[in-house]
């Protein structure tokens, strides 16, 4: 059965259900209604929208599961094994850009290796309760993480290769400048795992091919532009220096070298916050807001927000609103700061509504909607 969400003045039946009951809080754009329509999840990670509006959600123990009229489905069989330590686990979760065809989805993990983990990605065909014909396209090279920073966020850019985000593993940042790994880049791959011909780094010696740019510290949120079509993608900073990027072939992102934040103890990190040939951040937060999922906003729902950029906050625990012009960003307002929730992940549904995954051992999916 499918329920109806009324929002605004738009109706649209999806599989998934709406209470009657909402928390509301104030905007820029008026009062906002916040319900729950999953529950019962344990630090759920990535969520994605099926065509018939049922949910399709990562946890990060390493289930995936399906919600529909708020129930959760028992776990999928055929998920890939997942090293489920510290940040490590089944991460994030995409369809194919063609899944109303070939009913593809792409899972990003911490693949558990001898002394650790590194990050994984995998393509898999949605049958049913199962996945089938899985199969990892990609699996980070260098040392392996003891459980911290996998990065792990994945975009389909419009010619279909797979953009997707890795950490430095947090004791081995300055491999975040060696191009002859994976740790600390962005790795962009077609859609079987091979590598495409125009990528920056093709035919260099001692540099790894897949690197689409690097010098990036822990990236939990990508997301391509709907109208430039680029990648633009954050990153968490140690204390401070959390930044938004727009992230481009070839180009180095500064990390450890530059940077706007300090150590955990104090201790100084970076050189400078600029240096030639290192590229600059479009937006930057001190202290830090431990951002995690994003989404530009294109729907009805909230016209005043069309094309704003939107980030989850863990530390934080709120949602943010980028307002941008072009590709500069200028204002910020700061949402759900009395919810009381880290933020780990954000999508628009397709009601027009903005849906928010909370990481907690009690996780939620919220929806975000006019109040009435």
């Amino acid at each position: 059965m499918k329920f109806v969400l009324a929002a605004a003045a738009a109706v649209l039946a999806t599989g998934v259900a709406a209470p009657a009951t909402a928390q509301t809080f104030k905007s820029s754009a008026g009062e906002l209604a916040v319900e729950t329509v999953v529950g019962g999840l344990s630090h759920p990670w990535a969520f994605a929208f099926l065509p018939d509006g049922r949910l399709l959600i990562t946890e990060r123990s390493g289930r995936l599961r399906i919600a529909a009229d708020g129930k959760l489905s028992a776990p999928l069989a055929g998920v890939p094994r997942v090293l489920a330590r510290g940040q490590g686990g089944l991460h994030d979760v995409v369809l194919d850009r063609d899944f109303a065809q070939n009913q593809t989805i792409y899972l990003c993990y911490a693949e558990p290796v001898d002394g650790g983990g590194e990050t994984a990605m995998a393509r898999a065909r949605l049958s049913g309760d199962r996945l089938e014909d899985v199969r990892r396209i990609f699996r980070q090279e260098g040392p392996p993480s003891g459980g911290n920073h996998y990065g792990c966020r994945i975009a389909q850019a419009a010619d279909g290769n797979l953009f997707l985000t890795t950490g430095d593993h947090f004791t081995y940042r300055d491999e975040a400048q060696n191009l002859a790994n994976h740790l600390g880049k962005t790795i962009r791959v077609a859609p079987d795992g091979s590598v495409p011909r125009d990528n920056p780094f093709v035919g260099r010696a001692g540099a790894k091919p897949e690197i689409w740019s690097y010098g990036h510290r822990n990236s939990q949120g990508a997301a391509i532009h709907p109208q430039s079509g680029k990648l633009w993608m954050h990153e968490h900073g140690p204390r401070g220096g959390d930044e938004v990027n727009i992230d481009e072939t070839g180009k180095n992102y500064g990390w450890p070298v530059i940077g706007y934040g300090i150590d955990y103890s104090g201790a100084k990190i970076h050189e400078a916050t600029s240096k030639p040939g290192m590229e600059q951040p479009i937006k930057y937060w001190v202290p830090s807001i431990a951002p995690s999922g994003m989404a530009f906003y294109q729907g009805d729902l909230f016209q005043n927000w069309r094309g704003s950029l939107f980030v989850g906050a863990l530390a934080g625990q709120m949602l943010v609103r980028l307002q941008l012009d072009g590709e500069k960003v200028v204002s910020e307002e700061r949402l759900l700061q009395g919810l009381a929730e880290r933020i780990r992940d954000v999508r628009q549904g397709p009601d027009g509504a903005l849906y928010l995954a909370t990481d907690n051992s009690a996780g939620r999916i919220l929806r975000i909607a006019p109040a009435k």
